[in-house]
């Protein structure tokens, strides 16, 4: 695999197993703190651009899989920034407490950052698993993409969470049922893991598949990050990695979910963040240590199924 740290925020760069990596010369370094003001939570188009360039930089080394790591889920649209690089019919498999599937306003933006995905050519359908977060709650109040995932171009898999109130009318799929006004999602935490991913194999309609993961879907003791979180297990996470690379073509994956301090160049990213965000706390030196702990594992996993 091939190894990048797109240093936005500080989070990711100075960790043990990264930092090693750097130093060794087995891992890239992108240094991009001086765009993050204009990346955190919305990306501007000229920081979107400078970003693409300064990859662009720092490609060529044959057809090995990129990896990257970036910090903070606030940065997570960077994804539908890589994705844009991609030249070939592509799924996106997507780990997160969050669907990441606003669509107003229609900006690049970590919340929305899925239906931005979407309207690439290469890229065939979005899955995500792992929510348990509120956006499901009334989610066409939030300007959920509900029709997106009817038509089967968004397939939402949660972790664990109760029917969503709804008023339109989305039908059934193999993530849930509609009963009168509430979607009645599956709830993963009820099923098989390996059945479940059995069915996933099964409905990803390309030979090749984008993996991005937001650690934020995992529980407090395997991350520490800027947002609510869920409940994913980790061996469900790697297990399901394994899988994926065992039964599909990996061309290329990401990871964020490292907590770092908000810092806003303007009001408008920080009056967002301040609504979006749960309430703000500084973590402890041994909460940021399991950060470093489970990239580590990632890592590993990553070199494991893709060498």
């Amino acid at each position: 695999m091939r190894l990048r740290v797109i240093d936005l925020d500080g989070s990711v760069a100075a960790q043990e197993p990264l930092r090693r990596r750097i130093d060794a010369g087995t891992a890239a370094c992108i240094e991009a703190a001086d765009l993050a003001g204009a990346m955190r939570i919305v990306a501007s188009r000229r920081a979107k651009a400078e970003l693409l360039q300064r990859l662009g930089q720092c490609d060529g080394e044959g057809k090995s899989v990129p990896v990257f790591f970036y910090g903070s889920g606030d940065f997570h649209h960077v994804t539908s920034v890589l994705l844009g690089r991609v030249e070939e019919p592509v799924t996106v498999v997507h780990f997160d407490n969050h669907p990441d599937w606003v669509s107003f306003p229609a900006t690049v933006n970590c919340g929305a950052w899925v239906n931005r995905a979407l309207e690439l050519p290469q890229v065939h359908k979005v899955v995500t698993i792992g929510p348990c977060s509120d956006d499901l709650v009334r989610p066409e109040w939030q300007f959920a993409n509900l029709r997106a995932v009817a038509e089967g171009r968004i397939a939402l898999y949660p972790w664990r969470h109760e029917p969503s109130r709804v008023w339109g009318r989305y039908g059934k799929t193999a993530s849930y049922r509609q009963e009168s006004g509430h979607l009645h999602w599956r709830n993963l935490a009820d099923e098989d893991w390996s059945d479940f991913l059995d069915e996933l194999i099964t409905a990803i309609p390309t030979s090749s598949v984008w993996l991005t993961i937001d650690k934020d879907v995992l529980g407090p003791g395997d991350a520490c990050t800027n947002w609510d979180q869920g409940e994913l297990p980790l061996r469900h996470l790697l297990a399901a990695v394994e899988r994926l690379a065992s039964e599909r073509r990996i061309v290329g994956a990401d990871v964020c979910g490292d907590w770092s301090e908000p810092r806003f160049s303007d009001p408008f990213r920080a009056t967002l963040a301040y609504f979006d965000h749960p309430p703000r706390f500084r973590p402890t030196p041994e909460q940021l240590c399991v950060n470093a702990r489970i990239n580590a594992s990632l890592i590993d996993c990553f070199q494991r199924v893709l060498s």
